[in-house]
């Protein structure tokens, strides 16, 4: 039987990782479906350890197929997934971060979603703290009118498998994108190597008329930032220049000029307090990173909003309003609280 959903895995140097990723995706049952794991240039014997499961799930005719894509350096998240995407030919992809682990059901409840209606794009997955499985890390997108963008739900208690919702975009470290969509709108920005390129593809198909539905029954197990540490000055860095490039790229014109003062303003004081209270620059070499591609930006702005066919109307409606300072420390204080009791 033909696969109906890849599932991919983009690893390096994970093989600790892989060692309880995968044992969870392949026990999943009610789809039929094949597993695509991309090596970057691994050498923690990951890709040895993928060779031997693969051998042995080849002599297991029950068994979903697992395909290794082995490179010689790390191409990042985005390629990386880009790459599996074009090997594979199912109706569905289904993204997974090497260091999260599904419950059983979490594929066929991402695709029962998305089979309710054709005009959903992508679902997103429940994801859960790994060390605190009743806290929720990840519950979709959500963004607001000053390109800020974050987990839904974080810190709340573990929802229960209620039908799926609407919302803004999917976290592609464990998310279902229909193949339809992904030829519409194009794949994972490259450029962005890794950290918001989700928020980036979630944008393009907004823009789009695409949907993205949130699958409470569709359960991950996440070790939180387990593959690139939190607050690591390279995620500052990528966090940085991707977020003003997802701005750059995304948000349509007249919405860029109403809204630009609260961006501005907003990205100021977050790259101000990360030197002030972390003495880091980080972040704000980030953003002169994105400033110095504004030629190569632009382009790609022309391309993604030639394109677009939803009114803002209907894309607004999945976009909070501008925050208050208040609300945006809140926002950060909860998230620190959440990160430091799990």
């Amino acid at each position: 039987m033909s696969p109906l959903v890849t599932v991919v895995v983009v690893n390096w140097n994970g093989l600790s990782l892989l060692r309880r990723c995968l044992p969870a995706v392949l026990v999943q049952r009610g789809v039929p479906y094949e597993v695509i794991v991309v090596d970057n240039g691994s050498h923690d014997g990951s890709p040895e350890w993928l060779q031997r499961l693969s051998a042995t799930l080849a002599a297991s005719p029950r068994a979903p197929s697992l395909r290794i894509l082995a490179g010689k350096q790390n191409v990042g998240f985005a390629a990386g997934n880009n790459l599996a995407i074009r090997e594979a030919e199912a109706p569905f992809v289904a993204t997974l971060n090497n260091d999260a682990m599904p419950e059983p059901g979490w594929l066929a409840a991402l695709v029962a979603a998305a089979e309710s209606d054709p005009g959903v794009g992508s679902c997103a997955s429940q994801m859960v703290f790994a060390s605190s499985p009743d806290v929720v890390n990840s519950a979709g997108i959500a963004i607001d009118r000053a390109g800020i963008a974050w987990d839904r739900e974080v810190g709340s208690v573990r929802h229960r498998p209620d039908p799926p919702t609407e919302v803004f975009g999917a976290s592609a470290g464990a998310a279902l994108y229909r193949r339809a969509m992904l030829e519409d709108v194009g794949l994972f920005a490259e450029s962005f190597f890794m950290y918001l390129e989700d928020v980036d593809l979630a944008w393009r198909a907004r823009l789009r008329h695409w949907k993205c539905t949130y699958a409470p029954a569709a359960v991950v197990r996440h070790l939180h930032s387990a593959s690139a540490q939190e607050g690591s000055r390279f995620k500052l860095w990528h966090l940085g220049r991707n977020k003003l490039t997802v701005i750059a790229r995304c948000l349509p014109g007249p919405q860029l000029l109403r809204y630009g003062g609260a961006i501005i303003g907003y990205d100021l004081a977050a790259t101000l307090l990360a030197l002030t209270a972390r003495h880091d620059s980080s972040g704000l070499r980030g953003r002169w990173a994105a400033l110095r591609r504004w030629r190569e930006l632009a382009i790609e702005r022309r391309h993604i909003q030639s394109r677009r066919t939803a009114a803002w109307d209907d894309v607004s409606a999945w976009i909070e309003p501008v925050p208050t300072p208040a609300m945006v420390w809140r926002r950060f204080r909860h998230l620190r609280e959440v990160l430091a009791g799990v």
